[in-house]
């Protein structure tokens, strides 16, 4: 189950580096986005089930999208609001380089009591994009009802980091505590993202977060600290350290790599989850997970109508 935003994506690919105040030649595609419905969508991908729950507006785009992601296998539970819905522009130069302007639109007005616990009910996880966390204060309120009742039934709840951005406007302290007052049991985030969390803090610290933490190298793979299980006495001091596993990747080079991270947060929890809960702070079951995660974003990369192109 994933709760936040569910957002059309203009993606504007320049053909040529783009020049200030006038014209450069590209394709522009509009296509299914938002960091929660994309994990929802590649849950299903991945061979698991997969409810969202959101807001749109009360525009064509917002029937679209829903229409699109119930297509695709989602459970979908939206509620409609009077702003627009949530329209992201991602401006994509010849290197790869992306740059966004985000209106998160109706998006952030999803509320507390919109969140019916039925919904809830019997959820494996609960995954949640920072965004969700840190945008409006509607949203916010929403995710941290929705975190409580999932928690109180007997799911996980994970997080993800998803953009330095926002950890950056809101502040280190600020995004920290907002990630923490859910209590994640697993946290992904990329270099970028964890390093603006921590504030130059040591990369462990990330374990008083989340009892596992995923910290995603694109191409290179991904590194997975694990927080000890508390043990007493000097002959427990080596087996109550961190471990840290590396597990790396076959490269695939791709301009757009829009999506990817939320494919690879899908594949790795449909993985993990399917591990008994005794064993899922083990390193097999983790290594496995990272694989499966590392799998769906090859193969979000390598499907060139991977997003479902709108009308």
């Amino acid at each position: 189950m994933t709760l936040g935003d569910l957002i059309a994506d203009v993606l504007a690919l320049a053909g040529s580096p783009v020049s200030r105040a006038t014209d450069t030649s590209g394709h522009i595609l509009v296509r299914q986005g938002g960091s929660a419905a994309n994990v929802a969508r590649e849950v299903v991908r991945a061979g698991g089930a997969a409810t969202f729950i959101g807001a749109v507006g009360r525009d064509p785009w917002g029937g679209q999208l829903t229409h699109a992601l119930r297509g695709a296998g989602v459970d979908v539970h939206v509620v409609v609001r009077p702003q627009p819905t949530a329209r992201i522009v991602a401006l994509v130069e010849p290197d790869g380089e992306r740059t966004f302007v985000t209106d998160r639109g109706a998006a952030d007005e999803l509320r507390a009591g919109d969140v019916r616990i039925a919904w809830l009910r019997g959820a494996s996880a609960l995954h949640l994009p920072a965004y969700s966390l840190f945008h409006g204060r509607p949203l916010a309120g929403a995710a941290r009802r929705a975190a409580g009742s999932a928690r109180s039934g007997g799911g996980a709840v994970t997080v993800d980091l998803a953009s330095s951005g926002p950890i950056l406007a809101l502040g280190a302290a600020e995004a920290w505590r907002r990630v923490a007052d859910v209590e994640p049991d697993v946290l992904f985030g990329n270099a970028a993202e964890t390093a603006a969390v921590l504030d130059g803090r040591p990369e462990t610290d990330l374990l008083r977060l989340a009892r596992i933490v995923v910290i995603k190298l694109g191409a290179a793979g991904c590194r997975v600290l694990v927080r000890p299980v508390p043990a007493d006495g000097p002959s427990a001091r080596a087996s109550a350290l961190p471990r840290v596993l590396a597990v790396s990747t076959r490269s695939l080079e791709s301009r757009d790599t829009t999506g990817a991270g939320d494919a690879f947060a899908a594949g790795f929890l449909v993985s993990w989850l399917r591990a008994p809960g005794e064993h899922r702070h083990s390193a097999t079951v983790l290594r496995a997970a990272a694989r499966a995660g590392h799998r769906a974003a090859y193969r979000l990369l390598r499907t060139a109508d991977r997003a479902a192109i709108l009308a």
